[in-house]
């Protein structure tokens, strides 16, 4: 409601107040200033700022007139009205260097004689138009119809206070009431202009009662459309009402309803979408609910949300497999090099599903070290598959919530990492790959690998229900695949519910073959190197391989492959710049040198070697035995150390050994003393010497119990001062009757054996069924010797009289002559 300061006059004593005969004079876009209102300006244009500036100078009284038309920028005189208010600033304040905000308060009508000046801002000589009061029946009868009518617009508009009425009847003077009510009814700037331009008050009065008894017919028209909405509904419609109420305001007034809109739109949509009838009727519910609520109340926005990830869910969306077997062996075959275990897996779910369609996803879980290709693995049963792909990963997950999703009660509540991974990838049977499912946390949020069991259960998952979603969706149609490096933290229940496939480290010559295919051409790409400038030998490859990476996969392979691009790069890029600085017949063009990389030419680029196939010379003494350890990150070669010293036959063990490891030391000693008659070895030693156990790398933490054969050789070593053959590893449990027992990780620990340059492996017999399942590429150019009780096992692993006088004269050490001074570096 805009604000008269008193029903008598801008004076508060019924004055007429006199103003200049020229003024400044400010347009208005939008807006007709009455005498006696007092009204909020905004001034942004850098005219109008400056004429604010100048009369804050002076008396502060300047001119308001309205524009014909808002959009003009910079009026001229025929671009205003004429007539117009003067006003006086009370107050200003800036937002900004750019606006200033002020309050003026209306003083008396002028009119523009003549237009002094556009420049710097608009200045008039003007003639003041008095308004005079007057006194007649005629006037007096309208003044208490407008003061009438007024009081039951108030009472019917809720947003008017009802102090409003008060203000009206207390207005004695019939201009300023005309100039109250014009200003507060909902009329156009037009007519706003017309009251203002009026001279006679009878005339002004009836023009304002025309105007208030449209605003009034217009407001009991929405009163009564409201009291004929809630007539019409009957105790089974009344759900509807606020919809029907806003359908029957928009059609009555020409109103454009948005929201009306959007919830057509929804429905539509729902209509549309395909999917389960119990999925319709649940959105259409939900639909329901929304239409009854106010667009500006959080529950809406909740509402809504729900309803889009209803929409967007591919309830029965799905993608049509490729079934051609030959053309999927094909691109597995280009992918990846090996694997030949997955890869026949694959192609066998090929073809039950060729025969059968309505079979059910397989649930793989692909376990190896990293580096090996199991995340790419899903790529490809995606890409030979025709389905979409979709990876979630699962490493350090601890709430349940993330896997079946937040109760919609919740704040920022979402769906699980399933349901949005299912709604990414936009179908409801692409491959899924759950990675990194042996790191699951578990707190007191709930335990998420519980939570897996109903997504991977083949006889469940067809109606998996989201926390969030609430609703049933089939995920039996989707081929889950896991990763993992190992399967211990992997709990037993989620463990049976998925296919184990292992996937090993690779050897010394598929490392080389996946180097040629796929590393080398994807690095020389990655550094713009064409194949005729940089070129690897086998040698070169081979040299990174046994020298600067020992792992299982092939990460730290590629990354020393790419330092060599790299280098190459610089030394072209080098030579283009040096092309272009040079004049003719200067600098040769090296751009076009070729590259090629030799064995010998790694170290000047990767620096000196980091790894030695060293197991020989490390075990020439006696008292040293290799052994095969399996680790999170592939197999490894473990050296076992022990040694003697004056003592009262304690044991000491260092290493960093877990308590399994101290137990089978602890056991192969007491074999040792036990059996000391048969081995040859003096009754007093144990009562003269200590014995110390050493496994080194003692900053890494070792246990299991495939270090007991280890343990046994070396302790036998060393007390008969017989060596451990230098081309022997090996493995397995042992207990005190002396018997050898089978341990796991048998392929990971020959791939181990391989790398080291170790071509005999010591196994327990029953690991024999494991050797035998082992491609015929891990077990090329190896000899397996199994055993089954610990004194079978010396024959093979303990070097003769005459091997050991050989091994001592191979690997004799040469003498190491340091200098006693260093030699300044010369200036």
């Amino acid at each position: 409601m805009r604000i008269f300061d008193n029903p008598k006059g801008p004076t508060g004593k019924g004055e007429i107040p006199r103003i200049p005969d020229e003024l400044a004079i400010l347009p208005l876009r939008n807006a007709v200033l009455y005498p006696g209102a007092i009204i909020p300006l905004s001034v942004g244009r850098p005219k109008s700022i400056q004429l604010v500036e100048q009369a804050l100078k002076g008396d502060k009284i300047i001119g308001l007139v309205a524009q014909r038309s808002p959009t003009i920028d910079d009026p001229v005189w025929t671009d205003v009205y004429q007539i117009g208010t003067a006003a006086k600033i009370i107050k200003t304040f800036k937002v900004n260097d750019e606006t200033e905000n002020l309050v003026v308060q209306g003083l008396v009508r002028f009119k523009v004689v003549a237009g002094l000046q556009l420049t710097p801002y608009h200045r008039a000589r003007v003639e003041q138009i008095p308004d005079r009061s007057e006194t007649s029946p005629e006037i007096e009868a309208m003044v208490r119809n407008i003061k009438m009518l007024a009081a039951k617009a108030i009472e019917m508009s809720p947003n008017i206070p009802d102090e409003a009425a008060q203000i009206v009847e207390n207005v004695d003077d019939p201009n300023y009431l005309c100039y109250l009510i014009a200003g507060n009814i909902n009329i156009d700037l037009t007519k706003r202009q017309e009251i203002l331009e009026i001279a006679d008050s009878t005339a002004r009065l009836q023009k304002v009662l025309e105007y208030l008894q449209k605003e009034v017919q217009v407001l009991g028209l929405s009163q009564k459309i409201q009291s004929n909405v809630r007539n019409e509904m009957d105790k089974n419609q009344r759900e509807y009402y606020l919809r029907e109420q806003l359908k029957a305001i928009r059609r009555e007034l020409g109103e454009v309803d948005d929201k009306g809109d959007e919830l057509e739109e929804i429905k539509e949509r729902i209509e549309k979408k395909a999917m389960p009838e119990e999925v319709k009727e649940a959105a259409l519910a939900e639909w329901k609910r929304l239409s009854r609520m106010q667009p500006a109340s959080g529950e809406y926005t909740v509402s809504r949300t729900y309803l889009d990830w209803i929409l967007d869910m591919p309830w029965l969306d799905s993608t049509d497999d490729r079934l051609d077997i030959m053309d999927a062996e094909k691109i597995l075959e280009e992918d990846h090099y090996g694997l030949d275990k997955v890869k026949k897996r694959v192609l066998e779910y090929l073809a039950v599903r060729k025969l059968n369609p309505e079979i059910k996803g397989p649930i793989l879980c692909f376990v190896g070290p990293p580096g090996v290709g199991k995340t790419s693995l899903g790529k490809s049963i995606a890409r030979s598959l025709g389905r979409k792909f979709v990876r979630v990963s699962l490493g350090g997950v601890r709430d349940e919530a993330e896997i079946r999703g937040h109760r919609r009660t919740y704040v920022g509540a979402l769906p699980g990492k399933v349901v949005q991974g299912i709604k990414k990838a936009g179908s409801n049977n692409p491959v899924f790959m759950l990675d990194e499912v042996d790191k699951l946390g578990q707190d007191f949020r709930g335990d998420p690998s519980s939570a897996l069991l109903e997504v991977l259960d083949p006889e469940q998952n067809n109606s998996f229900q989201d926390h969030y979603l609430d609703l049933p969706f089939d995920l039996s149609r989707v081929v889950f695949v896991a990763t993992a490096n190992q399967l211990d933290p992997i709990p037993a229940p989620l463990r049976d519910r998925m296919e184990i496939i292992e996937i090993p480290g690779y050897t010394q010559e598929e490392k080389l073959q996946i180097a040629k295919t796929y590393i080398v051409p994807r690095q020389l790409k990655e550094h713009a190197l064409k194949a005729e400038q940089c070129v690897f030998e086998d040698g070169a490859l081979l040299e990174i391989i046994g020298h600067y990476t020992r792992e299982a996969g092939l990460r730290n392979f590629e990354r020393e492959v790419a330092s060599v691009c790299r280098a190459v790069a610089r030394k072209i890029a080098s030579a283009a710049e040096r092309k272009e600085m040079a004049t003719d017949g200067g600098v040769p063009d090296q751009t076009q040198q070729i590259f090629l990389i030799k064995a010998e030419d790694i170290k000047s680029y990767l620096g000196p070697k980091k790894f030695f196939l060293d197991a020989a010379e490390r075990i020439m003494a006696s008292g040293i035995a290799t052994g095969l350890a399996w680790t999170p990150t592939g197999g490894d070669i473990l050296f076992i150390e022990a040694t003697l010293m004056p003592g009262k036959g304690d044991l000491k063990l260092t290493g960093q050994l877990g308590d399994v490891m101290k137990e089978s030391a602890v056991a192969a000693l007491s074999f040792v003393r036990a059996n000391a008659s048969k081995l040859g070895i003096p009754d007093d030693t144990f009562q003269k010497y200590d014995i110390h156990v050493h496994v080194p790398a003692g900053a890494i933490p070792k246990d299991g119990p495939s270090a007991g054969v280890t343990m046994l050789t070396a302790l036998t070593s060393l007390l008969t001062n017989r060596p451990v053959r230098s081309d022997v590893a090996m493995t397995g449990e042992i207990t005190l009757r002396g018997m050898v027992l089978p341990v796991g990780g048998i392929k990971d620990k020959v791939l181990a054996a391989r790398r080291a340059g170790i071509r005999r492996v010591v196994l327990p017999s029953k690991n024999f069924p494991n050797i035998e399942e082992l491609e015929e590429q891990y077990k090329k150019d190896m000899e397996f010797i199994f055993v089954e009780r610990m004194d079978q096992l010396f024959g093979h692993v303990l070097a003769s009289e005459a091997e050991t006088s050989e091994m001592r004269r191979q690997h004799q050490v040469p003498k190491i002559s340091w200098p006693t001074r260093i030699a300044p570096a010369e200036a």
